[in-house]
């Protein structure tokens, strides 16, 4: 793939070296782009492992109220803000024809699982280098999450690394009118860092969480889940055109 090239940012031209297939395609046609003015990181399941153990803690919940959940609707819940989720798991198990228990009866059960889980979350592969290398590039970063602030501080505490994103927008945020697929999350975040949203690279891995980056107008890249098919990525993820096996995949030179 042609190099991208830094523009005047006032440091030495840089060249960013990244993805392959569908992302060389992507940018082929302009092989001259300046590096991100930021970039806007999601926590779960893209720079911290945690999708497994939040679907086991919502899988575990939801049959508690008679309810198992399907791969796919697992899925639907990624990227998106607690409480969203607990009203699409409730709307489930209605539709299932159990009672539906009330949020926080939900909640309460699916709470204490998913902490026991989360502290145990590992890098996922390629993340702390990237931190790292953005930071050593002086590119301005912000963490667009959907978690609480207390969640957040939960996962990160294992992960000093994380603490060079210091810019964060949370599910919890007083400012913070919709979660995603609503763009609301990556504005803001861009918004906090003084820059266009437009001018930012944002990386996600759920299908909701790039709806809200694409909405938000960033230059969007997702890590999807290994096994679905181009079909699949198709359907799940559409006006994506930039996917990634890894954050190694990325390379900031």
């Amino acid at each position: 793939m042609g190099a991208i090239q830094a523009g005047s940012t006032g440091l030495a031209p840089r060249r960013i070296s990244a993805v392959t297939g569908s992302a060389r395609a992507a940018i082929a046609h302009n092989q001259a782009m300046v590096l991100p003015a930021a970039c806007l990181f999601d926590l779960d399941g893209l720079l911290l492992d945690t999708e497994p153990l939040h679907a086991q803690a919502w899988r575990e919940a939801a049959a508690h109220f008679g309810c198992p959940l399907s791969a796919e609707q697992l899925l639907a819940l990624r990227g998106r803000r607690r409480l969203d989720c607990a009203a699409q798991v409730i709307h489930w198990i209605q539709q299932s024809g159990g009672q539906p228990p009330s949020s926080d009866a939900l909640l309460a059960v699916r709470q204490p699982i998913a902490e026991a889980l989360l502290g145990h979350a590992r890098p996922t592969p390629g993340a702390v280098h990237l931190v790292r290398r953005c930071q050593e590039l002086m590119i301005p970063m912000a963490l667009a999450t959907s978690s609480s602030r207390a969640a957040v501080e939960l996962k990160a505490r294992p992960h000093p690394w994380l603490a060079a994103i210091a810019t964060r927008v949370h599910g919890d945020d007083p400012e913070l009118e919709a979660g995603k697929p609503a763009p609301d999350v990556f504005v803001l975040a861009a918004s906090r860092l003084s820059v266009p949203a437009a001018a930012c690279w944002a990386f996600e891995d759920s299908p909701a969480g790039a709806q809200s980056a694409l909405a938000a107008g960033c230059q969007v890249h997702v890590v999807p889940a290994p096994d679905l098919s181009g079909d699949d990525r198709a359907r799940l993820y559409p006006g994506i055109e930039i996917f990634l096996k890894s954050l190694e995949q990325v390379r900031l030179e």
